[in-house]
């Protein structure tokens, strides 16, 4: 083999590897050039459901291409991340979890896909606060005292559904408990869906929701809402009081639901995944979808997303500590 020929031959190699290279840099700038599912690991008809199907709506309207809801719920929704963390990372398969998968690592003790390891934080996409919800046809008490003192007269008598152990209902019961002296029996669900199905049909007595999946019953009078978590009254639902006023000032839990994707994903297509989300969040029909179930639109995008997971994993960590909550 002459120079010649060799050096003609290195020349050969290097435009084409550059033609490949080009065109996988086309095909990230081009995102979305087919359909994306986004994995929401609880069943249909819960929080993460409220947000996620009028995001789709919308996502679909502003980048032209479909985003599927895929609905895998299970083990508080781990199920759905462990699915979510081993698919292929170029961008067409996304993660919408919750508060609960920073609660998960405290309390399963063999996950086996690491939330802050296994995937990149995009973006926090809703915060709600968490709010406690009855069956009136079920329980007597209409205000959170005479509630409280019910639970207190009849200690394992009551009992709240949640959307499964190791959820933010979950840790938000047992957090209810711990702050009130009381003993209220968990019964865990597959999902938020199913155990509010079961409150509205008279099964339980009670839910310790997020408000996002609880407002429309709420409003419908399905159930009724004794109480708001945190300091002030929530402006969708400006009739329920908050924990502070009924004597729970600390009591403060918050429902938020995040995007994420696989770890590897391209740093280009994860910049193009935010640049529609956000869009999506900024149109009128999102801002009223959202304030109509009290619920904020965090600005939280990247690193400082990741540092707020980091920060809400520990968090809840000593609050499962404190409580003793543990799989059941």
């Amino acid at each position: 083999m002459t120079p010649s020929f060799q050096r003609r031959d290195i020349l050969r190699l290097a435009a084409a590897a550059a033609a490949v290279l080009g065109g996988g840099a086309r095909a990230q700038a081009s995102w979305p050039a087919k359909p994306v599912t986004m994995v929401v690991p609880f069943p249909a008809g819960g929080g993460t459901d409220a947000f996620a199907r009028p995001l789709s709506a919308q996502f679909a309207k502003i980048a032209g291409q479909t985003l599927v809801i895929d609905n895998r719920g299970g083990a508080g929704g781990t199920l759905g991340a462990s699915i979510a963390a081993k698919a292929q990372p170029d961008g067409y398969t996304l993660f919408m979890g919750a508060v609960h998968h920073a609660i998960a690592p405290s309390v399963y003790p063999k996950l086996d896909y690491d939330i802050e390891k296994d995937f990149v934080p995009l973006m926090l996409l809703a915060s709600v606060p968490q709010v406690v919800v009855i069956n009136p046809k079920r329980v007597s008490a209409t205000t959170l005292k005479d509630f409280v003192a019910e639970a207190k007269r009849n200690p394992g008598k009551l009992n709240y559904a949640s959307a499964g152990a190791g959820t933010s209902h979950h840790l938000a019961g047992e957090l209810f408990k711990l702050q009130t002296g009381t003993f209220i029996t968990h019964i865990p669900y597959r999902g938020a869906g199913p155990a509010l199905q079961d409150l509205i049909a008279g099964n339980v007595d009670c839910m310790f929701d997020g408000l996002g999946s609880s407002s429309q019953h709420i409003k419908a009078g399905r159930i009724k809402a004794l109480m708001m978590s945190g300091a002030k009254r929530n402006p969708a639902f400006p009739d329920v009081p908050s924990a502070a006023e009924v004597g729970l000032p600390d009591y403060t839990v918050t429902t938020w639901y995040g995007l994420w994707t696989p770890k590897g994903t391209p740093a280009e297509v994860q910049a193009k995944i935010v640049d529609e989300m956000k869009k999506a969040l900024a149109t009128e029909e999102l801002k009223a979808i959202w304030a109509n179930n009290g619920a904020e639109i965090p600005n939280l995008v990247m690193a400082p997303y990741g540092s707020f997971v980091n920060s809400e994993i520990r968090r809840w960590a000593g609050v499962v500590k404190a409580s003793g909550a543990k799989l059941e």
